[in-house]
């Protein structure tokens, strides 16, 4: 399995000894768990944001009728 060498600050490996023992678990299961959460509300965020833009763009007539304020002016108008 691929591994990745992380560097932290005495204080910050200080802080992560302190929560794994908490937690009864390893440092490394820790920070694995903590990047794969990460990774898992990145994929989470793109997908709800991709998932918007498709909706809006279905229903952009309906946007631009319910918000004309929001509207910019045609090309060609004067702003």
């Amino acid at each position: 399995m691929p591994a990745l060498n992380v560097e932290f600050s005495d204080r910050e490996l200080e802080d992560l000894r302190q929560i794994a023992k908490e937690r009864g678990t390893s440092m490394k299961a820790l920070v694995r768990e903590a990047a794969a959460a990460d990774i898992a509300r990145h994929r989470a965020l793109k997908e709800g944001a991709e998932a918007f833009r498709s909706f809006f763009t279905t229903h952009a007539e309906e946007f631009a009728a319910a918000f004309p304020e929001d509207e910019s002016p045609a090309r060609g108008e004067a702003a």
